[in-house]
């Protein structure tokens, strides 16, 4: 292929690459598709073992960076990045610093499709929600001639914008394992918020990398206490959380209409 198709996902924790994408990133680097993957944080504050054995926000944030890292070699991904904001500060960041960050990148990498969470956040948590925000934003100042950012790289337009998002079968096969997903924000409760299925644009057969995926998070070694937990689902669900990954279509240059996609980059070709 003359000009490769690239993919990248803009995510906010280590994990949420395999928990979250790792079927679609197994699948498109098998494929051909060059894979690209920005974190945001390297998870300081995802621990899930005794309080008093907390190794602190540097040495977990690490451990959580080795661990990506090994996960990125198992989906095939092609380069990792780091914006480097901490776990659970990341919608206190400036907003224009992060987003000339991303911004480079995507002069940077070029990809066709870009991947990020949904504006709820999943569950309405912070971090995804900010890096939401921050990445569309940084898509439409990578593609301006007069953006301020990154002025030594070419613009680039990306083609087509997709949000995470999971239908209601996604979150009681999660919340099975996990118990609800409820977070106090500012004194408001936010739980997981299913997509109803006909929001849903786009549907991506995923089943064959199952086991690529399962060796991803098994490298997630410091997370493992509660994601050896997903082993013992119920048939129905291992489908729901494995056999398809489930988007939005945010917007597309070059496609649209209300039929669901089977491919990321379908209008593309």
């Amino acid at each position: 292929m003359a000009n490769k198709l690239k993919l990248m996902c803009i995510l906010a924790h280590p994990d949420d690459e395999s928990l979250g994408n790792g079927g679609i990133l197994a699948k498109y680097a098998a494929e051909g598709v060059e894979t690209y993957l920005v974190t945001a944080t390297r998870g300081e504050r995802g621990w899930f073992g005794e309080g008093s054995e907390y190794p602190g926000l540097e040495a977990l944030g690490r451990i959580r960076e080795a661990e990506l890292l090994a996960a990125a070699r198992v989906l095939g991904i092609q380069r990792v990045d780091f914006l480097d904001y901490i776990d659970g500060d990341l919608d206190q960041a400036q907003p224009a610093e992060v987003i000339a960050k991303i911004a480079g990148l995507l002069r940077s990498v070029r990809p066709n499709v870009v991947i990020t969470f949904g504006p709820d956040g999943a569950y309405g948590h912070p971090d995804h929600i900010a890096i939401c925000q921050f990445t569309t934003a940084a898509i439409v100042e990578a593609a301006s001639p007069d953006s301020l950012y990154s002025r030594d790289l070419a613009p680039h337009g990306v083609s087509k914008l997709y949000y995470m998002v999971a239908p209601e079968k996604f979150f009681l096969a999660y919340q099975s394992v996990f118990g609800e997903m409820v977070m106090h924000i500012d004194g408001v409760e936010r739980r997981g918020v299913a997509w109803p299925e006909w929001a849903i644009t786009t549907r991506i057969a995923t089943r064959e990398y199952r086991q690529t995926v399962w060796q991803a998070i098994l490298c997630h070694e410091s997370q493992l206490a509660a994601y050896r937990q997903l082993e013992h689902v119920s048939q129905e669900y291992q489908q729901e959380l494995w056999d398809r990954q489930t988007y939005y279509r945010a917007f597309s240059l070059v496609n649209g209409g209300r039929g669901v996609e089977d491919d990321l980059f379908a209008g593309l070709g």
